[in-house]
């Protein structure tokens, strides 16, 4: 595989809509019905900057000539309107074919802001093949404090949250601990990640209700690391 220059240029997002955050965020629904729009716009707005991105692949399976080969192009670009940034993108094949509407394989979009000493984001991606609905991962991160939240949903013809968790470190002597609770909303259940990072040593203990693990590492030297 091989990759040429990635660039960035300017589209447009969908509008803002309130969430059950305290802060704003795009509108799932505008973002569903709009995000292919929004792509396009990046690859348009690309088109004038440069090349975009290209991977070489191959098929698996027996092919002759160049068929098995798997070329895909992706497209993306960013812009900001006062404290809003915004990025947007595009995957598409670029095999030879008659049927155009074939060739794009997904499209992406993402909103940000920082919120006093909160960064929040939310992002789209959209499967060409089904565009009625779309992954959506929400995020707020505070630096300061060094303490995160994560929400992972999907979009359709409802809004569906799949997981949330959180993740607070601090530090503790020359150690950096980390608690990481997690819960997965659709079976239900959940976890927590306690992490301890003394730099050579790092030890992390997953336990839910369930189960419990550990797991114990020490760095060698540069390159290799035993756990």
């Amino acid at each position: 595989s091989f990759e040429l220059l990635t660039f960035e240029r300017s589209p447009y997002f969908a509008s803002e809509s309130r969430s059950n955050f305290p802060f704003h965020l795009p509108s799932i629904k505008q973002i569903t019905m709009k995000l292919s729009v929004l792509a396009l716009a990046a690859v348009i707005g690309t088109a004038a900057a440069g090349l975009p991105e290209l991977s070489l692949q191959v098929r698996d399976g027996s092919f002759a000539d160049l068929d098995g080969l798997d070329p895909t192009l992706k497209w993306s670009a960013s812009t900001s309107s006062g404290d809003l940034n915004f990025e947007a993108g595009i995957e598409a094949s670029v095999r030879p074919t008659t049927d155009i509407a074939s060739l794009p394989r997904a499209f992406w979009g993402k909103a940000s802001q920082d919120i006093g000493a909160w960064g929040v984001s939310a992002q789209a991606d959209v499967s060409a093949s089904d565009l009625k609905s779309a992954d959506i991962e929400i995020s707020a991160e505070n630096s300061e404090d060094d303490l995160s939240v994560k929400l992972l949903a999907s979009a359709g013809d409802g809004f569906s949250v799949s997981s949330v968790e959180a993740t607070k470190k601090f530090a503790s002597g020359d150690a950096t601990v980390s608690v990481n609770p997690r819960y997965d909303v659709s079976s239900g259940s959940g976890d927590v990640v306690l992490g301890y990072d003394a730099g050579e040593t790092s030890v992390e203990v997953t336990a839910s209700a369930e189960e419990q693990s550990v797991t114990v590492s020490r760095q060698l030297d540069d390159s290799n690391r035993i756990s």
